[in-house]
């Protein structure tokens, strides 16, 4: 089928840019109606300050083949996320897909610092928006994706629970941000299972983000000239392969097998067939522990 999410009613909660807009723009090629959420404007921009807006990502939703619909609003204000449900309800009568995509917690995180020597306002900060958000923008909207059955929750995250267990990342705040974010996908999974409903956790790869792209002073492109700098970059995926799963999870009739369950776009790759822009499978937590983190050479080969 060439759009078989249509009639389907997704909203991305923090789809501004990176992985919420590959994500928006996907289940859009699906055909579904997208609603996308951020604080960044055409006439206002966030604490991020950075270029992207929704409604960019709402006319790339619109351009992929969907309907694409640019709401401001902060998660961490409950009564916007509940005027946003409402106007999702009293627009479309129904939500089949829900993205927990908000995080912008890129500046507030300092790289390897212990927890006594962190900011602490950033700190907390950092967990609102990673976590708080998330539970609010759940608590108003499981209600209208309840109303049918076969609804999915979709928690956007770092890393796997299996590689996220093993591993400390970064310092304290990211590693605890993440991981709610992983436990929160099995908590919904209980809570939703029995209701008809799916909650998945997901992450990306190394994620080719505009930010990332730009820390590496390269475009997409011409990304692979990052390679000599940081050689293993050349497992990084662009935001639509994880887009491509999530919209290969809503069009699932028997999504609810990974209820629960805590997945990534690579290995959702092998499960579904779905490749990245360039035809490719980049399988990013299979690498990194494998390859990276056992301190081999660069080299994709079996990986991509």
């Amino acid at each position: 089928m060439s759009a078989p999410l249509k009639d389907k009613v997704a909203l991305v909660a923090g789809a501004t840019r990176g992985a919420g807009r590959g994500m928006a723009v996907e289940l859009g090629a699906a055909g579904a109606t997208v609603y996308v959420t951020g604080r960044s404007t055409r006439t206002r921009r966030s604490e991020y300050d950075r270029p992207e807006t929704i409604e960019d990502t709402a006319d790339l939703v619109t351009e992929a083949g969907g309907q694409g619909i640019a709401v401001p609003a902060d998660h961490l204000d409950p009564a916007q996320v509940r005027t946003l449900v409402e106007r999702i309800d009293g627009e479309q009568g129904r939500l089949d897909v829900l993205v927990n995509d908000i995080w912008g917690g890129e500046k507030l995180f300092e790289w390897d610092s212990p927890l006594w020597e962190h900011d602490l306002d950033n700190g907390l900060r950092l967990l609102r928006l990673a976590v708080e958000t998330h539970a609010i923008t759940s608590h108003h909207a499981l209600p209208l994706l309840l109303r049918n059955p076969g609804g999915l929750v979709v928690e956007v995250t770092d890393g796997t629970a299996d590689y996220n267990g093993d591993n400390y990342r970064v310092n304290f705040f990211y590693d605890l941000a993440k991981a709610s974010v992983l436990r929160m996908a099995f908590a919904l999974g209980h809570e939703l299972g029995p209701r008809g409903a799916t909650a998945v956790a997901l992450t990306p790869g190394w994620l080719r983000s505009e930010l990332m792209l730009e820390t590496f002073g390269v475009a997409e492109e011409n990304w692979h000239d990052a390679l000599e700098r940081v050689p293993h970059f050349a497992i990084s995926e662009t935001p639509r392969y994880v887009g491509r799963a999530v919209a290969a999870l809503a069009a699932d009739p028997d999504v609810s097998r990974f209820n629960g369950q805590s997945l990534s776009s690579g290995g959702l790759a092998q499960v579904y067939g779905f490749t990245d822009l360039d035809g490719s499978r980049p399988d990013a937590w299979r690498y990194l522990v494998e390859v990276q983190d056992a301190g081999g050479p660069a080299d994709t080969s079996g990986y991509r």
